[in-house]
């Protein structure tokens, strides 16, 4: 999932983009209000960490520009600020979370992922497809409990069709979402494909995966009604 880190502080927003993509995020950064205000017009985020305190932007007006931009991206506020006003203000126009200065890191993760489950309608970190556990938080696929190796792409997209379960995703959202700039604009390619091809070959020689279905000429579809 692709996330838009708008930190001022550049050793903080180093080790922030360095620990989400480690966790499997592909992260983007803005140093200013100005830079992230450009890049939140141009590119479409899973989650958005703003901090408040911008030294050339009001963190707020970032916030109401991205909510325009794209309704559906997360958003947690990230800012040394105390006042209780700006926390409200931030949640009351459409930020998900607020995590004041300093912060784990470890927490951050928890929160995202808390976020997608609660937006997505996923009560557990673990989904139970058949006898396949897929497991969001700790990035495994088991089938009865015996661990199948995935590659970091192939669990990438098959989270990313999980957590968007009975929906049919197109390959330029699978493209937008998962790879990193220098792929997500050719969208004509058939990465997309291969990954698919051999998420499939890996997991189907374990049981059926009817529930993975090809909408032809469209994209891929988890169905958990199969």
């Amino acid at each position: 999932m692709n996330v838009l880190i708008v930190e001022d502080e550049k050793s903080l927003a180093k080790e922030m983009a360095t620990f989400l993509k480690d966790e499997g995020y592909v992260c983007d950064v803005a140093h200013t209000g100005k830079e992230a205000s450009e890049k939140v017009f141009v590119n479409p985020y899973d989650f958005m960490l703003l901090d408040l305190g911008l030294p050339d932007y009001e963190g707020l007006d970032l916030l109401k520009e991205a909510k325009e931009a794209n309704q559906e991206a997360a958003v947690i506020i990230l800012t040394a600020r105390g006042s209780t006003g700006d926390k409200v203000k931030g949640l009351d126009m459409g930020a998900d979370d607020y995590l004041a200065k300093p912060f784990s890191l470890l927490e951050l993760s928890s929160r995202m992922q808390a976020i997608v489950r609660r937006k997505h309608g996923i009560k557990k970190s673990v989904t139970e497809i058949g006898d396949f556990q897929i497991d969001l938080t700790n990035r495994s696929v088991l089938f009865k409990n015996q661990i199948i190796g995935l590659t970091k792409k192939e669990f990438d997209i098959l989270q990313y069709l999980v957590i968007n379960k009975s929906r049919v995703v197109t390959r330029v959202q699978l493209t937008e979402h998962i790879w990193e700039n220098g792929l997500e604009a050719d969208y004509d390619s058939n990465y997309v494909d291969v990954h698919i091809k051999n998420l499939r070959k890996k997991m189907s020689q374990f049981a059926s995966m009817d529930w993975l279905e090809t909408v032809r000429g469209i994209g891929y579809r988890v169905n958990l009604s199969q």
